[in-house]
This record gives structure tokens, sequence and C-alpha cells, in this order.
């Protein structure tokens, strides 16, 4: 600990929400059941944009954004015994749960009425050093870049627990096609599923991307898809899609809405819930998700392709990717000195590297 730095560059979201400020902040110090990381790379998540843009209404400010953290243990407090110094761990949304309300104590910690998030109760990854309580950090497959392997953190995740949720529906529907979209497409296959994606009208970039994917069938939101879908989950964070979903599931299929935020649902009539159909959301992700995800990303194998932006940049990461304008993944290169592992695949600021 004594050759650490004191004080670390930091992307601060403050009061006025954007820009995100580059500052020197002092590197924060682990408590007694708390790992210190040097962060390698972090993910840029819609999430993120979500407290940016104000639809998160209530985040610590001043704050440091960023829940997809892949980084090496270089502090532990007293009361830890893994991971180990030296470790990479990935850090998730979920940074802790009190363990003792009635949702923690039925395997429902993700529901926890007390919950801390990573990047909005607790300050994230967009800097170059992040605490983090030691029972919510992953061990990341070996496999994996650190690039590639952030991704994993919350759209593998959360992409993950929605696909679950879905049971065995097959074909399944895709709504909105980018970070998640690209990373449970390649899971569905694996599986044995059909997969239908359904991206924004004239996005023939996303299309693309979703054919080299592996989706069995590509089209937008406005058409139908070859046949009748048995589940749908819901990327987009656009309330319109939901009866559009329902639409074009069978009698007893699924939707599943997997964002933390959607615009709001407009009003449908019964007769396309009717049937016993089911619309269900996805909120946050448990331990055992990131235990069954990291164990089973790695046997398909799935690949993320990703497009990597320096730690400075993260405004313009936050902003192409509001625009839609990310083809899978944006992630911040924060270990700048050659220390954060890039595999193929990545894209720097839009440019093959």
């Amino acid at each position: 600990m004594a050759t650490l730095d004191t004080s670390m560059r930091a992307m601060v979201l403050g009061e006025a929400r954007r820009p995100l400020r580059e500052m020197q902040v002092p590197v924060p110090a682990p408590g007694a059941d708390q790992v210190l990381v040097r962060v390698l790379a972090c993910g840029v998540c819609r999430t993120d944009l979500h407290v940016v843009d104000g639809e998160l209404p209530r985040p610590k400010l001043p704050l440091i954004l960023g829940h997809q953290i892949i980084g090496t243990v270089v502090g532990r407090g007293e009361q830890v015994r893994t991971p180990s110094m030296g470790d990479r761990v990935g850090i998730p949304w979920l940074g802790w749960t009190d363990g003792d309300c009635k949702y923690c104590r039925s395997g429902r910690e993700n529901l926890c009425d007390h919950a801390k998030f990573t990047g909005y109760d607790l300050d994230g990854g967009f800097a170059e050093y992040a605490v983090a309580d030691y029972r919510f950090c992953f061990p990341v497959p070996a496999g994996y870049p650190d690039l590639q392997a952030a991704p994993l953190l919350c759209a593998g995740l959360i992409g993950y627990r929605s696909l679950v949720m879905t049971g065995e529906g097959d074909p399944l529907g895709v709504f909105g096609f980018g970070a998640a979209g690209h990373i449970v497409t390649q899971v569905a296959r694996y599986q044995g599923r059909r997969v239908y994606a359904f991206t924004r009208p004239g996005d023939t970039a996303a299309q693309e991307f979703a054919r080299q994917m592996g989706a069995d069938w590509v089209g937008d939101t406005t058409e139908d898809g070859p046949e009748e879908l048995e589940a749908a989950i819901i990327f987009a964070p656009a309330g319109e899609l939901v009866p559009r979903a329902l639409r074009a599931i069978g009698k007893g299929g699924v939707v599943v809405c997997a964002g933390i935020h959607m615009s709001d649902i407009p009003s449908f009539p019964y007769e396309i819930l009717w049937g016993e159909r089911m619309l269900r959301s996805v909120a946050n992700l448990t331990r055992q998700d990131g235990m069954e995800f990291l164990a089973l990303a790695p046997e398909i194998p799935v690949r993320t392709e990703v497009e990597a932006f320096p730690l400075a940049r993260a405004n313009e990461a936050l902003d192409r990717l509001r625009r839609g304008d990310i083809r899978g993944a944006a992630v911040l290169v924060v270990d700048e000195s050659g220390g954060a592992s890039v595999g193929g695949g990545a894209r720097v600021g839009g440019e093959p590297e």
C-alpha cells in the first residue's frame, strides 16, 4: 500500500450532471471488508447515461460513474481473505446488500431494499482506482482481455438474467441491438434458439451487426418477424416497444423489459396480454447470476465487440452511446500505460486499431 499513488484521475459527475469533469481526487482507502483495485478498463453503460441525463434521479453527488470494472487488487481490508493481492476482478452494478432483509434471505438480493449500486450510490470505475466490497467482486475468465471482459459485467449479466426469464422461448425476439443484445444473441444461439433481432428503423449498421452476431432474422421494430415469437427481450429504453412485443408473441409467451429505466408504456388493449402472456422486468443482478454467466461465457465462447476510449474522453463515449453510434459496447481504457490488455476486435475511438 505504501507504494500506491495518493491521488488519481477521475471523471466526476457534479450537480450540473454534464459534462463529466476530469479531476484529481484522493485514492480511496479500502474499508475492513473492501478491496482496492487499480482500474484497467471500465465499460460505459446505458445506465450511466440515465444517471447523467437525470432519468435515475438520486445518485450521490459528486459521483464517479462506472459499474463494469476490470481491475487488479492492490489493497485489502483486514477482513478480506479473497480475492488475493494481484488478482484480476470484475466489479458489477450490485455493490452491496444488507444480507438480512426478506429479499436477501430468499435468494433475491437483487431486490434488497437497502442495496447500494456501483457508480450510483458508490463511486465506480471512471477513475484510476476504485474500492469495492470483496463479496461483490467476481473472478474474471482468464481468456478475456480487459476490454473484452468489461461488458460481461453488466451487458452480459443483465442479458443473461433476462434470457433465463424467457424460459426456453424459441424463437426469441431481441428489441434493441447493442451491448446486451449482441451478447445475449450469442448465448441464445448456443442454447439452440432462433433469434430475431429488431432494431430502430433505418439503422442498417445495427442490422448488419446483428447478422454478424448470428441473428436468424433481422428487421426493424415496424416489421413483423417471419413467425410468432415465444419470448422477447426489450433492451431499448422505449416504452412503446412493450405493446409491439406483446403483439409479436404467442399465447403463453413472455416479454422481458431488461432496462433499469424505460419511457412510459402507452396504454394497450387487454387482448394482447390475454392468453396467459406475461410481462415482467429485470432488476439488477445477483451474485449467483455472476457466477453462472462468467462460467458459461468462455464455454460458448461469448465474443464481445468493443469500441475503446481513453478515460479523458468519457464524455465522448457517453455522447456516442446516446446517439446510438456504438457498435457493441463502449469501454474506457483507464490504465493507459499499457497495463490494460486489448484483444482483437477492439476499436479505439471508433477507428480500427
